[in-house]
């Protein structure tokens, strides 16, 4: 079956009544209907869905970008796993389809996306590991594409964002290891220009003023968001004339890597060293000791962030009356023996 013309000979009708039928039209009886639904099946018929786009001016396809790299395939990172499977519980409401885009780690995000705006080939996006300034954010907003971000920027003025609360975790993982007597805290933060990075480093450095410790800057050790970047990170830090007693990471694999590095020193977690993770994480449920780190639904974030989108559109918007807000996704603390080691007498 090549087309709608061959089913409508075949049916011996219009073509307009097949297409009003097979697009569930009111002003078709029933009988009409059900016939055409069932040869079309019986035959093989399948809508020509680019015609069908250009005729609407949409794609029924939402896209979310996210970044493509050695790193994330060779982690296996689920975050965005999970994040998929709330965002099409959203959008199969409304039948329409999610498309991810793999963003090389060799092009620029920004000229990924304008290829991808040219081609008219999504209605709306999802952009994730924003920058603190992202041109992509500015490039959207001037393109009237919906979109929501997954984290915030200093781009693009009011737009509807999405971001873990960084603060939060920073508060939480300093305040837990002060009051066990913990006053040389490092981090580990990303090496590249994710806007995350800053915040987390922001929160870290009140989060020490609070407790009427000095901020040093030689305590944030920068690495790659990764198993490897862990591993780095517990390198920096032996290397430190003054060595931290605590360290705080903010990617949840790189604990994989620093537990490595620790026990190639000689150095064990939760008894020479505390250390608090991010994320829970799969893989690291095996890390003995069990790791302190932060607890949230994936599935829940992406239900988030499907319906913040939708909101923005008007085909969908009344369906979501609270509209499309910017939101700090709130994690819960998950205890572990990781940290465990005090300096309390």
């Amino acid at each position: 079956m090549k087309g709608i013309r061959q089913l409508a000979k075949h049916l011996d009708i219009s073509i307009g009544t097949v297409s009003r039928a097979l697009n569930d039209r009111p002003d078709v009886n029933e009988e009409t209907r059900k016939r055409v639904l069932a040869a079309a099946e019986e035959l093989g018929y399948v809508a020509n869905q680019s015609g069908r786009s250009l005729r609407q001016g949409t794609t029924n396809v939402i896209g979310l970008m996210i970044e493509s790299s050695k790193e994330t395939v060779e982690n296996s990172d689920n975050f965005f796993l999970g994040v998929t499977g709330g965002l099409q519980s959203v959008l199969s409401r409304h039948k329409l389809d999610l498309l991810m885009l793999p963003c090389p780690n060799d092009e620029d995000p920004h000229e990924y996306l304008k290829r991808m705006v040219a081609r008219r080939i999504v209605d709306a996006m999802i952009i994730s590991a924003t920058q603190r300034v992202d041109k992509r954010i500015d490039l959207l907003v001037k393109a009237k594409i919906p979109f929501v971000a997954l984290g915030r920027s200093t781009s693009g003025g009011s737009h509807p964002w999405i971001d873990l609360d960084f603060e939060g975790v920073a508060a939480c993982a300093v305040d837990r290891l002060v009051s066990k007597g913990h006053r040389r805290i490092a981090i580990a933060a990303p090496s590249n220009d994710i806007n995350l990075g800053y915040i987390f480093v922001d929160a870290y450095r009140q989060s020490l003023e609070r407790h009427g410790i000095a901020y040093d800057p030689s305590l944030v050790i920068r690495v790659k968001s990764s198993e490897q970047g862990g591993y780095q990170a517990g390198h920096e830090m032996l290397r430190l004339d003054s060595k931290p007693t605590a360290i705080i990471l903010i990617y949840e694999l790189m604990a994989i890597g620093l537990y490595r590095r620790m026990n190639e020193a000689g150095i064990v977690p939760g008894r020479d060293l505390a250390v608090i993770g991010f994320r829970e994480e799969p893989r690291g449920k095996f890390l003995q000791p069990s790791l302190t780190c932060f607890r949230m639904s994936l599935r829940d974030l992406g239900v988030e962030l499907a319906e913040t989108l939708l909101a923005t559109m008007p085909a969908y918007a009344e369906h979501y009356p609270r509209g499309a807000r910017s939101t700090i996704w709130p994690l819960e603390l998950v205890p572990g023996e990781s940290d465990a080691f005090s300096l309390e007498a």
